[in-house]
């Protein structure tokens, strides 16, 4: 089975950061019973110093390099994976996708209904190349910002609403969608470094929330358990 993680900063990381994409590998290596491969055309962390996403400076160097795959970038959004999904969907057979999206595209790029469109055609896009794949979703998880603007606030709510239609619209026996749920007790104070971005806490709760979707409705894996710290 291979896994693709797709996402915005969140997701790729910056240098120094294990990234909930090792807690997910740590996970599926201790709770998944059969063969499994992370797949995807990069596996660099984003170098804030230099501006680039060049790094492979991982909290622990421990990591393997064959799980280090993802298709995630720094200020990357849907807008941007979405013409990207297909050729990374059909270079690597990926069978199951991990994607958290759509705080860039808000923040930077799309209203709701835009970036909703765009979730669309990443979905369209990736079962086009491997018309069985299968897919979890996050939703926005709002960040400081939110916090102070009302307008943005709104925005992120109203793109939830819309995510969560196009899942219920697109999902399919062949190519089922789920949505996952805000993890559990996420608290931007406290499980980020900047009201944005996980620190190890909000790490181990994202990764913790894809592995209680994978488990719970298609049996893959098990419960999430943070092993190793921090």
């Amino acid at each position: 089975m291979r896994f693709m993680f797709v996402g915005d900063s969140m997701t790729i990381g910056r240098a120094g950061d294990y990234t909930w994409r090792y807690r997910m590998w740590q996970h599926l290596s201790s709770t998944f019973g059969g063969p499994y491969r992370i797949v995807g055309p990069r596996c660099e962390l984003y170098d804030t110093a230099a501006d680039t996403p060049t790094s492979h400076a991982y909290a622990d160097p421990g990591f393997p390099e064959r799980a280090r795959r993802h298709l995630a970038g720094w200020g990357e959004g849907w807008q941007h994976m979405a013409p990207l999904i297909g050729p990374a969907v059909d270079s690597t057979g990926a069978d199951v996708l991990l994607v958290s999206l759509g705080l860039i595209d808000l923040g930077f790029y799309t209203d709701a209904e835009q970036t909703a469109a765009n979730a669309r055609r990443f979905i369209a896009g990736a079962r086009a190349a491997r018309p069985a794949v299968r897919m979890i979703l996050l939703p926005v998880i709002p960040n400081s910002r939110a916090e102070e603007d009302a307008p943005f606030a709104a925005e992120v709510a109203r793109f939830n609403e819309l995510l969560a239609k196009a899942v219920a619209d697109l999902t399919t026996d062949a190519s089922p969608i789920l949505l996952a749920a805000r993890p559990d007790a996420y608290d931007i104070h406290r499980d980020t470094y900047d009201g944005t971005h996980p620190n190890a806490s909000g790490e181990h709760r994202l990764a913790g929330e894809f592995a209680a979707v994978l488990h719970q409705a298609w049996g893959i894996g098990g419960p999430y358990r943070r092993a190793g710290e921090p």
